[in-house]
């Protein structure tokens, strides 16, 4: 029977900078030990310019990734889900793990703003990534 891998899923409202990097930084942290997912509320038509940068000042390129749109199949069938910011916009269904990261909005700021965040969305994804990996040992 294979083993089931934890799945996490992180939303926020335009799927366009906060949730893409924690998704990036926790598939590649992972190492394919993790099923990561990302998706947003009301998803923007393409990935913040200022996230992708900031993620690829630390080796992660993001280029490729496209907004996804939220659905109720995608909180069904992760573990845990993180929310940031989509407030009352974001299914419940019982037996989920939901955490709330309080994170500053990247939309229409620089680079310099984005790097902040990046690496503090960094370092909440290897607090979540011990904490997955111990749920599932």
């Amino acid at each position: 029977m294979p083993e089931l891998r934890p799945s996490a899923l992180f939303v926020c409202v335009h799927n366009a900078g906060r949730s893409q990097m924690a998704a990036a930084f926790l598939t590649q942290l992972s190492q394919g030990r993790i099923e990561v997912r990302s998706a947003g509320s009301a998803p923007a038509d393409a990935v913040n310019p200022a996230a992708v940068q900031a993620m690829a000042e630390v080796g992660i390129d993001m280029s490729a990734e496209v907004p996804k749109v939220l659905t109720a199949e995608a909180v069904r069938t992760s573990d845990t889900v993180i929310t940031m910011g989509c407030g009352d916009t974001c299914p419940v269904f019982p037996g989920k793990t939901y955490l709330d990261w309080e994170l500053d909005d990247p939309a229409g700021q620089g680079v310099e703003a984005v790097r902040q965040i990046r690496d503090e969305i960094e370092r909440r994804v290897r607090g979540l990534l011990a904490l997955l990996l111990s749920d599932h040992s």
